[in-house]
Formats: C-alpha cells, structure tokens, sequence
C-alpha cells in the first residue's frame, strides 16, 4: 500500500458507472447522519434545560435516529465490508475495526434509547446527566468513526468493480 490511506491498486481500477458513486454516497450519508445527530443533541438540550419537546416526540426522533443509523453501519456490515475485503484485502484492518466500532456504536444507542424511554416529564440533575454522558459518547465516537471511515474506504469504495447487490445504495438520505 503506498502512502495514502487507499490501497494502491483502487487507484489503478476504472470505477463502474454505478459503483463510483458508493464513495460519494457514504460521505453524503455521513453529512446527513451528522446533522439529524445534531438535531437530536440540540432536541435533548432544550428538553433537558426544560424546553424543547415533550418526552414522547424525544424518544421518537431518537428512535428514527438510532434506526437510520443502525440501517447504515448493518449495510455496511452485510454489503459494503464484504465486498471491500475480497476485492481490497489490505484494507482487513481497517474493516475489522470499523466494525468494531460499529458495535460500540449499538450498544451506546441501545443505553440511550432505553434511557429516553424511561426519562420522567421532568428529568432531574442525575438523570439529565446520564441522557448527556451517553449522547456525548454517541457524538465522540460517530464523529470518530465517519472520519476515520471516508478517509480510508471513499477512495476504495468509488474504484470497487464488484456488484453489492441489485437494490443496494448506501444512500438513505431524505430529499438529497
């Protein structure tokens, strides 16, 4: 592998016509993850400084985003990861890691969820610190992981000449 963080022979493959847009799509969808993220961070703000939305609609835009992003990182998994090792295999460790992540991810999202659907009407001081501790380890490591993510796989993604599937796309990004 040369110096940069794709793999010498992605350089030298002439991407598909709808294969090359996988590379774009994963940072498209990264953008879009990004900002319902913060979107939820601010939601839980204003609730937990006791304005912003009612408990129920927090959980329920919480939900969307757990389920969009887990969407996402099982695409990834059961698609996207596979076909990179075969065609790509020095990129192993990076797969591996990223799955890794991909986990940590679940189980943060799953602390989070069942927390809002416990959360009172009125959270008080401990509570709200449990909400925030486990939204801020969400944001530390997505931000992370969609980083280290687009600067090793967009390049390998965009050159990938394998089929993934026929109703593939790892784009699930509303009116984009």
């Amino acid at each position: 592998m040369g110096t940069s963080a794709v793999p010498d022979n992605a350089r030298d493959n002439a991407p598909g016509d709808r294969l090359a847009a996988f590379g774009n799509q994963l940072v498209d969808v990264h953008i879009w993850l990004r900002e319902e993220l913060a979107r939820l961070q601010d939601d839980v703000d204003d609730y937990l400084a006791g304005s912003g939305e009612r408990p129920r609609e927090l959980r329920a835009h919480c939900l969307a985003f757990c389920s969009a992003l887990t969407r996402h990182h099982t695409a990834e998994d059961d698609n996207v990861f596979p076909a990179l090792a075969r065609q790509f295999p020095e990129l192993a460790p990076v797969l591996e890691q990223l799955a890794q992540d991909h986990h940590m991810v679940t189980a943060i999202l799953g602390r989070l969820q069942a927390l809002l659907d416990g959360i009172s009407p009125v959270p008080d001081d401990a509570e709200a610190r449990r909400v925030r501790g486990e939204l801020d380890g969400l944001v530390a490591l997505v931000e992370s992981h969609f980083t280290y993510e687009e600067k090793k796989l967009v390049a390998a993604l965009n050159a990938l000449n394998t089929p993934l599937s026929d109703d593939f796309t790892l784009r699930e990004v509303p009116g984009r």
